[in-house]
């Protein structure tokens, strides 16, 4: 593939619901310009765009495939992204590379719950967009229904219809553009009408043909696509078009119209290019997919990374189509391209010249907040695991990996439960580790609720030296402090030499919990009196001491259950906060007030942590996936007593395991 300059590129991204057709559209751009002679279906696993092993079997696309089509000297780069929201970081990362979004409607599904998500995202970039209506020639299917649809749930855009679909459903057979010449006669008084809306829309991006129509002088052709091509670039109109992957109808007018009204990139003055994706290759090694923003970037090139202040050695240059390389010597400013074995640069990071550094705006990805453990099924496999898990974790940014010391377990976050299941297969058949998966255990701790003096003592003979401690200790809450110990020792009742004895102890027994298991916390103790041998006794005998006065005293004392409570701040449109708040409620949470935000509600709520395992799952379901949350530890609660009695001997259990 030959080097283009900068303003004979263009970047677009395909986005929407999935389903809608973008891969079917990618696929079928790529046979209109020849590059394949034969269409692929996404059923039958054989497109270009879709060449992973996971979306072959599951038959959706679930990373984003880069699509080069040359067209009539111009090169538009297609970047066709995932349509489930599971895979909403590949969209985010696309939009932040592109100067133009698709979106793909299908024209019996109309404008569904993904796509409304995605044109908020368009809409924070303030980016220049257009609107593609596929599959007019299904059965059901209707252009008008689809662009109200449009007009009523986006009403700040103003939309304008380019083309007119000839025909409906089984005799779809093509559309007319506006600006084509050979328009049948009984569709003049459409495109007129057309031709007017659009100048009504438009106008306003060139001063001197506003003015020409404010004086009510017709405007030529030339001047409408002058404007056309203005105001789509400043974000004031969405065309939308019409078309059928299927039948391979309007196909070639998208791409035109691509190429005739899309913005070309813009370069900045210094070198700078932009870390978009990571993609771990089983024989490539970490390949990075860039755009450059500004000047040219070369194979075999040392170039800085500004993000982490490093030095990266750049191999081989090479345009991706799918899964296919062409290698390149050099990649201008506007283009895109992918460099393999990169050591330290990951998805986000700016490269650029070392002597004029450069950082260019990152990108925002989603909070994962959906977690499972993993483990490995064959033991020993524990490194091999951290060490994969790494790596996907560079590929992608929406999935992170924690590890809890408290439950001693290994967990994965992602954004979904698809997500997650491919993350799991990824484990399996790219780095050869597989996995078990559970839902993560809660880390619960124990306390006590009042104060009690325990006797502790440790006697035993054996014949020779025996053993002999002996500790009387003042036990009760501290709400201040994880733990304290303090001593009240007079006259020698314990010599000084055995307090740390009875501390170690005492920190021991806490540590191993009395009810289930879980580590006491918040507990003062006093070390007040006790007797001692003078051949017999010795820091062990203290120690075990100290370990039985606890086991006594935590008797006593009342010992409870403790749970981990999360701030929870949910954003919710405001059509399903009463599901949201009443759900909230039934997982013992306290709302705490609830502020609007644009066209959402964010609530606030404390909600015991074990209530969140799998919220993400329940919110998606709750709000058609428009929710969102966030989550933050904020301290310890005691369990419901009634729940508690329940829940300690499955907890033990569980310990025991």
């Amino acid at each position: 593939m030959k080097s283009y300059d900068t303003k004979s590129i263009r970047n677009i991204c395909l986005v929407g619901h999935g389903g809608s057709g973008k891969t079917s559209l990618a696929e079928t751009l790529l046979f209109n310009s020849g590059v394949i002679n034969r269409i692929g279906k996404v059923t039958d696993g054989n497109t270009v765009s879709d060449y992973l092993p996971e979306e072959i079997q599951r038959h959706v696309s679930i990373s984003t495939s880069i699509i080069p089509i040359e067209h009539n000297g111009v090169k538009v780069n297609v970047l066709d992204t995932p349509g489930y929201s599971d895979f909403i970081g590949e969209v985010i990362s696309a939009l932040r590379v592109v100067e133009c979004g698709a979106l793909i409607l299908c024209g019996v599904g109309g404008v569904e719950v993904q796509a409304e998500i995605i044109w908020d995202l368009m809409d924070e970039r303030k980016l220049p967009r257009i609107a593609f209506i596929n599959k007019l020639d299904r059965e059901n299917s209707s252009a008008e229904k689809v662009l109200e649809q449009l007009k009523t749930i986006f009403p700040q855009a103003r939309f304008v219809q380019m083309q007119i679909p000839v025909g409906k459903e089984a005799n779809f057979e093509k559309v007319i553009d506006i600006f084509q010449k050979d328009i049948p006669a009984n569709y003049n008084d459409d495109i007129s009408m057309l031709k007017e809306a659009l100048t009504e829309a438009a106008a306003e991006a060139d001063d001197d043909i506003l003015m020409k129509y404010l004086e009510g002088e017709a405007l030529s052709d030339e001047e409408l696509k002058t404007i056309t091509k203005k105001a789509l670039a400043q974000n004031m109109i969405v065309p939308v078009l019409f078309g059928s992957t299927e039948k391979n109808i309007g196909i070639k007018e998208f791409i035109q119209f691509i190429v005739d009204y899309a913005p070309a990139p813009t370069p900045i003055q210094e070198k700078a290019a932009l870390v978009f994706k990571t993609l771990a290759d089983p024989y490539l090694g970490k390949m990075s997919f860039f755009r450059v923003y500004g000047g040219v970037f070369t194979s075999d090139s040392v170039v800085y990374n500004s993000t982490r202040e490093v030095e990266e050695k750049m191999g081989q240059l090479f345009y991706l189509r799918g899964k296919t390389q062409d290698n390149t010597s050099s990649v201008q400013a506007g283009d895109i391209a992918v460099v393999a074995k990169m050591q330290e640069t990951k998805t986000g990071d700016t490269l650029c010249a070392k002597d004029k550094s450069i950082n260019l705006e990152a990108i925002e990805f989603p909070i994962p907040c959906l977690p499972i453990a993993v483990k490995p099924k064959s033991k020993g496999d524990e490194d091999k695991l951290s060490s994969a898990l790494s790596r996907l974790v560079d590929e992608d940014p929406t999935i992170s990996v924690t590890k809890n010391v408290e439950t001693k377990q290994t967990i994965l976050n992602g954004l979904g439960e698809l997500q997650l299941d491919i993350v799991c297969e990824k484990l399996t058949r790219k780095f050869g580790v597989a996995v078990e998966t559970h839902v993560p255990k809660v880390p619960y701790r124990e306390t006590i609720k009042k104060e009690v003096q325990v006797e502790g003592k440790h006697k035993k003979q054996t014949g020779g030296h025996g053993q002999y401690g002996h500790v009387w200790i003042r036990m009760g809450p501290c709400p201040d402090k994880e733990f304290e110990f303090t001593e009240e020792i007079f006259g020698g009742a314990v010599p000084k030499n055995f307090f740390p004895a009875v501390e170690k102890g005492l920190r021991e027994a806490m540590a191993e919990g009395f009810l289930a298991g879980y580590p006491m916390t918040n507990i003062k103790f006093t070390l007040f009196d006790g007797s001692y041998h003078s051949v017999d006794s010795s820091g062990i005998a203290f120690k075990l001491a100290a370990i039985l006065a606890f086991k006594k005293g935590a008797e006593q004392a009342g010992a409870v259950l403790l749970e981990p409570i999360v701030e929870v701040e949910v954003k919710v449109p405001e059509a399903f906060m009463g599901d949201v708040i009443g759900d909230l409620n039934s997982k013992r949470g306290r709302v705490l007030g609830m502020e609007p935000d644009g066209k959402f509600q964010v609530i606030r709520a404390h909600v015991p942590q074990a209530e969140m395992m799998r919220y993400a799952v329940d919110l998606k379901a709750m709000t058609q996936g428009r929710g969102s949350f966030t989550t933050k530890f904020i301290g310890y609660e005691e369990v419901p007593a009634r729940l508690a009695e329940t829940l300690i001997p499955k907890l033990k259990a569980e310990q025991q395991e």
